[in-house]
């Protein structure tokens, strides 16, 4: 079987990837947190210059934009990964409803239908004075059972 070709996009994910592991550490944060306590300290020595100020404006100004897209980027592929985690989950569960699949690709009047519909079943629910009535520890027995495909 050939080896698969890297290209520039694979090459970015990998780097966009590490940089966002890496920057939301508590050693990212210390870093940061030394370099404006250096900077501050740097103040009385450029008597708070406009130049002194303007370079840490300007190393923040750049690490915030890039820091926009890396994070927006992050945000795109986890968003992505639990959106079909969850139509997994809606398409594999009997009853559920398949028009919850892909309910992200709804518009914003289709959405507040279907809001609607869950506020009232959670109030009907609401009105049940038992849970045991709706979460019973037979009904997870049973659930747990049929996933294994076995019986008690």
């Amino acid at each position: 079987m050939p080896d698969k070709q890297i290209t520039i996009g694979d090459r970015f994910e990998m780097l966009s990837e590490a940089v966002t592991r890496k920057t939301g550490t508590t050693g990212a944060f210390i870093v940061a947190l030394g370099i404006i306590v250096v900077w501050a300290a740097l103040g009385p020595i450029f008597d708070y210059s406009d130049t002194w100020q303007l370079g840490v404006n300007t190393g923040t100004t750049i690490v915030t934009f890039l820091m926009v897209f890396l994070i927006q980027r992050a945000h795109n592929k986890d968003s992505l990964a639990i959106h079909l985690k969850l139509n997994e989950l809606v398409a594999a569960i009997q009853g559920a409803s398949n028009r919850l699949i892909d309910v992200e690709a709804l518009s914003e009047h289709d959405l507040a239908v279907l809001e609607q519909h869950f506020q009232a079943l959670a109030k009907l629910a609401c009105t049940e004075a038992d849970i045991r009535e709706s979460h019973s520890i037979e009904e997870a027995r049973a659930r747990h059972q049929a996933k294994r495909g076995t019986s008690e």
